[in-house]
């Protein structure tokens, strides 16, 4: 058997496991390693797995596995976790979705996103043999995002579920967003996850997804305050012309749990 260290880090959360690339056993792949160490009855039990690997004095490149061993292009939650474990003030990460830049204040961090695309609002949606409305953004990875009444009573998995799988969204597939206005600056969320394929207490990229488009409805603000499944309150800051976003940034907590060894 071979040991691999490993790190559990935790973002409003959402749970990583966080492997240095160069350790990892090459004859493993990181897809079946992902469902492996993410099991959360035979492993050490995650939303996902971060392989991560320094390019640079303030530099490094981030792989992300969802729990089911597929890649996702990224990770807003997985990056600030990654951002706490480089150990530096200011770095810049390399995902699949573009480089994006981190700031880390103590168990504070910032990351900043890349622009986001595919934007789409209010469009018909069949789900169970009734139309919602919904609205589309890529912050990253795709998002569906959906205003309801009384959030806390959704059945975010058997809905999240037919909305990630819809035809409308293949061959990728989507995440799903469940969102009720709390005010003008704030907002509830919850969250499907694609890869994951369950409800998630927080998603990084969900909540910057929900954040703008409410932000296109709710007028000329330019922070939003996502309340998380988790607890957590998670601030999503940004510049806007019309229906165009730049200096998109999210900002939380982030934390190690504990580190150990996985036996391969």
């Amino acid at each position: 058997m071979r040991k691999i260290k490993f790190t559990k880090m935790m973002a409003s959360g959402n749970d990583f496991v966080v492997i240095e690339d160069n350790s990892r056993p090459r004859a493993l792949s990181p897809k079946l390693l992902a469902q492996k160490i993410c099991d959360r009855k035979y492993g050490a039990g995650a939303d996902g797995l971060l392989l991560l690997r320094k390019t640079g004095p303030a530099s490094i490149h981030m792989r992300i596995f969802n729990s089911d061993g597929s890649e996702a292009e990224m990770c807003g939650n997985g990056a600030r976790s990654a951002a706490l474990w480089a150990r530096l003030k200011a770095l810049k990460i390399k995902t699949k979705a573009g480089v994006i830049e981190a700031i880390v204040k103590k168990d504070d961090i910032k990351v900043k996103f890349t622009s986001p695309k595919y934007l789409r609002q209010d469009f018909p949606l069949k789900i169970n043999n009734r139309f919602l409305k919904v609205n589309f953004i890529n912050t990253g990875v795709p998002h569906t995002v959906i205003f309801v009444a009384g959030i806390d009573k959704i059945n975010v998995q058997d809905i999240g579920r037919e909305v990630r799988y819809h035809k409308r969204f293949s061959p990728a597939g989507t995440n799903v967003d469940f969102i009720e206005v709390l005010s003008r600056d704030a907002l509830k969320i919850r969250t499907y996850e694609r890869g994951v394929e369950d409800e998630t207490l927080a998603c990084g990229t969900g909540s910057v997804a929900a954040a703008l488009i409410f932000a296109l409805k709710a007028g000329a603000v330019n922070k939003i305050y996502v309340h998380t499944r988790s607890g957590e309150i998670l601030k999503v800051y940004f510049k806007r012309d019309n229906s165009n976003f730049s200096d998109v940034w999210l900002e939380g907590k982030a934390e190690t749990v504990y580190k150990g060894e996985y036996y391969v």
